[in-house]
């Protein structure tokens, strides 16, 4: 999401957020798109080793973020996958309904997506030309 933003794309990144996807390994929690996002500004803010220290701009653009979410998904219910999606992850039939019909919350999805990818950008933008 933020890593084409940055210009620092990384497979093993990417790797180590797959399972963000259903709300955290299906499970219907935290969406998968505020999990990535949160994921990229931990790239850019924080330590790379113990020795390091964190930066505190990285808790003020994570707070941040995260209401910008909550707003974005507030009519959708909240934050949640299940929330957002309303789909059992883990039922085969309602996967395969979610992922077919087009009368599904998929589009919802994956509008949730396409704009947390656009906030996430934007507060990028934001971040690194200093306004």
């Amino acid at each position: 999401m933020g890593q084409e933003k940055l210009d620092a794309v990384d497979d093993a990144a990417i790797k180590a957020v797959g399972l963000f996807g259903g709300g955290i390994a299906h499970s219907g929690n935290t969406c998968g798109a505020l999990l990535g996002a949160i994921a990229t500004i931990s790239s850019m803010y924080s330590r790379g080793s113990l020795e390091e220290k964190e930066s505190p701009v990285m808790w003020d653009v994570g707070d941040r973020f995260i209401a910008e979410f909550t707003a974005l998904t507030a009519e959708h219910g909240g934050i949640r996958c299940m929330d957002i999606a309303r789909v059992d992850f883990k039922d085969p039939e309602a996967v395969r309904q979610f992922r077919t019909s087009p009368d599904s919350r998929r589009r919802i999805c994956a509008d949730v997506v396409g704009k947390t990818a656009q906030a996430l950008g934007e507060l990028i933008e934001r971040q690194t030309s200093g306004s």
